[in-house]
């Protein structure tokens, strides 16, 4: 059988133009925006939709849509109770489900969403959907939607569920820096951005301050003789003195920047921070994304072949295809599985996956 994730070189451009497109902005309906153009080919969706909820008395739902009206989700707080695919979701957090996993098709046609749908004109045949916890207080829930009959495939969840935790950290952090532009604390919150090292410049291109694994990853991504005298990268320079030249840039490509290597992406993001005193602060994000990385943490701890084990599930591999890539026995998979559990103090998959993106 072939590995569910051996990619053609057609999908590998996509997916790695899908992690480019997911941190190449801090505004969530850009990300979604430019997410979706890959995705549509990727995984073949006809829309996507992100909800943002906070749970509560009264629910809040805040919808970000492409290629479908917004006005279509407008009173869907009367039908959440209802939403059948909603709540398996919820039950499974970072855990990718098509509605074939929500209960039977019939159960489907005739609950209040997709009649609801059906009576737009716009019928939603099928839905893949994963629950992302962002913290704050917040969940994400991330929906791909197909108005044909053909439903999503196993190959199709588990890619979706290759690039969940870093779906979940770009809406934690697009939702935090959200948050940190209404409250005027952009600053503070920029240094607590999941999985983003941060640089503060001067409009002079004198440095304020960097998080503490800043160094650490400049002097892995460029070698000493492309880095000044303080370790920063002298092509990051160039744009930020273009940047700051008064000089009128049309679009926002200029704003962000992308290297690449083997199987991974550097991405740098330059964000104008409020004035302080002297003038404008620019903020240099920089995010680093690999396919499947388990946290370094995790690795002084876990043996090699648990470390294969743990990597299977963060990539979305149910243990049936683990076996098959470690070329082992299934019971041989759980047994790992459950020394992996012990070790870090989980109980499930989903627990696992969810302390990952965390970390």
């Amino acid at each position: 059988m072939e590995r569910l994730l051996n990619l053609d070189s057609h999908e590998q451009m996509l997916t790695f133009d899908l992690m480019e497109a997911l941190t190449s902005s801090l505004d969530l309906s850009q990300v979604l925006a430019r997410a979706y153009e890959v995705l549509s080919k990727l995984l073949a969706a006809d829309y996507a939709a992100i909800c943002i909820s906070k749970p509560g008395r009264l629910p809040e739902y805040d919808w970000m849509v492409a290629a479908i009206p917004a006005e279509d989700f407008t009173r869907y707080p009367e039908a959440a109770p209802e939403e059948v695919v909603r709540d398996v979701v919820l039950q499974h957090p970072h855990l990718v489900l098509n509605d074939a996993e929500a209960g039977p098709r019939e159960v489907l046609e005739h609950h209040r969403p997709s009649q609801r749908h059906c009576e737009l004109g716009m019928p939603l045949e099928h839905v893949m959907a994963v629950l992302l916890d962002v913290g704050l207080d917040w969940h994400g829930g991330f929906m791909l939607y197909r108005d044909r009959r053909q439903p999503f495939s196993e190959r199709e969840r588990a890619l979706m569920q290759r690039i969940t935790p870093l779906l979940t950290k770009t809406v934690h952090n697009c939702r935090q820096m959200g948050e940190a532009r209404v409250h005027g604390s952009t600053l503070e919150r920029l240094f607590q951005l999941q999985g983003v090292e941060s640089i503060v410049m001067a409009s002079a291109l004198s440095e304020r301050m960097r998080t503490p694994g800043a160094t650490a990853l400049l002097e892995s991504w460029f070698l000493p003789e492309d880095r000044d005298a303080q370790g920063l990268p002298t092509v990051l320079l160039e744009r930020l003195k273009l940047l700051t030249s008064g000089r009128k840039l049309a679009g926002d490509e200029h704003t962000s920047m992308t290297f690449q290597k083997e199987r991974k992406l550097l991405r740098v993001n330059f964000v104008p921070l409020p004035e302080r005193g002297s003038g404008r602060l620019w903020g240099l994000l920089l995010q680093e994304v690999a396919d499947g990385v388990v946290p370094p943490a995790w690795r002084k701890i876990l043996t090699p072949r648990e470390i294969e084990v743990v990597e299977g599930v963060l990539q979305g591999w149910d243990n049936g295809l683990i076996a098959e890539h470690l070329e082992c026995s299934l019971g041989t998979v759980k047994k790992h599985l459950q020394r992996v559990f012990d070790k870090l103090g989980v109980d499930s998959r989903g627990a696992l996956m969810n302390r990952a993106n965390r970390q």
